[in-house]
């Protein structure tokens, strides 16, 4: 494995990228600035290598950032409405970062922590943090820990662990921008995606809560069951898409049975040749179309945009600690909560 300086952090902490690699030439770097993704680089169907990560140069793009690039989110992903969630009768006050609610656990979530690196390979690395007990305002004192793994058929596995000593929320995702044209290719448009989802959770407005409703999607812009252009229906005359300026929902995964391990979206350029597929034992995954990408320099000279990355973001339905009708990601004091998701790219000429 190689490690590079990525810089220091406002805090004066020295902080690194390292790079994993597997037998077929694909690389992956990841920062433990929020154990973050920062590139993704895999051949094209002309066999040149395309980086199809949204990133930065350097700690500090990271440290700015808005959007949460490539980082892995906790406690809790996506929005907690009210920023209140109620834990054996006690109710916890949490950061009201978005609007009235809390979205990705707050103002310094695991995002903007410094991860330590527990153990590595050649193709592999493991990341682990500890959130103190109140920190997020979520209770008890949290271990967490992601590995990375890339394996030879170009497969990059996310998988989560963490352990609390009080009951609390756990619901980890990683929030990494694709554009599997390459990260400098403009906008996502034109790109193909299919997501293995006949229902979706709608919204109540444009602050994104879910109304607790599990609709169809099928007559709706909301239906990728078979595959369509993330443009296609971008500018559909629809609440939901307008509510969110676009794609930013929650998707009902299909699944054989419950925590089953199964595809959950496959997304294509044309461009590239390249296809993606997401895998993951969650129930939900949150489609976003990057509506909310302010223009702004990334890595390697690249200037972002808006829609110029789309996220899958595996995981338990927004809100779903406060919806009797939503699994909820609560986690037992000493149990360890786990989960996997899976990126695995491919060509088709």
């Amino acid at each position: 494995m190689k490690k590079e300086s990525f810089g220091t952090s406002k805090q004066g902490e020295a902080v690194s990228v390292y790079e994993i690699v597997n037998q077929s030439g694909s690389k992956v770097r990841i920062t433990d600035y929020g154990a973050a993704l920062v590139s993704i680089i895999v051949p094209d169907k002309n066999g040149t290598m395309q980086d199809v990560l949204l990133g930065y140069d350097n700690v500090t793009g990271y440290e700015n950032n808005t959007c949460y690039f490539g980082a892995v989110i906790g406690r809790n992903g996506n929005r907690i409405a009210n920023a209140q969630v109620t834990i054996n009768g006690t109710v916890y006050q949490l950061d009201q970062n978005d609007n009235e609610n809390n979205l990705h656990s707050g103002v310094k979530g695991m995002d903007a922590m410094l991860w330590e690196v527990k153990d590595h390979t050649d193709n592999s690395i493991t990341l682990a943090c500890t959130s103190a007990d109140a920190e997020q305002g979520f209770p008890g004192n949290m271990d967490a820990q992601i590995t990375y793994v890339l394996t030879d058929s170009n497969t990059l596995e996310l998988s989560y662990e963490a352990v609390s000593d009080q009951d609390t929320v756990a619901n980890f995702t990683n929030h990494a921008y694709f554009n599997l044209a390459g990260h400098a290719s403009g906008d996502v448009l034109r790109q193909h995606m299919m997501i293995r989802a006949s229902h979706f959770t709608p919204v109540k407005d444009a602050k994104a809560i879910p109304t607790g409703e599990i609709a169809p999607v099928a007559g709706t812009p909301m239906d990728f069951t078979k595959s369509k252009t993330i443009g296609e229906d971008m500018r559909a005359d629809d609440s939901q898409v307008n509510y969110g300026g676009g794609f930013d929902h929650n998707f009902v995964l299909d699944k054989s049975e419950k925590g089953a391990f199964e595809l959950a979206a496959e997304a294509y350029s044309p461009e590239t040749g390249i296809v993606m597929k997401t895998y993951t034992d969650l129930p939900g995954m949150q489609f976003y179309s990057g509506n909310f990408i302010t223009k702004q320099d990334g890595k390697q000279g690249a200037v972002y945009d808006k829609r110029h990355g789309f996220c899958l973001e595996t995981q338990y339905f927004p809100n779903a600690v406060n919806e009797p009708g939503f699994d909820a990601p609560f986690l037992k004091a000493g149990e360890v909560y786990k989960t996997k998701t899976s990126y695995q790219f491919g060509i088709i000429f």
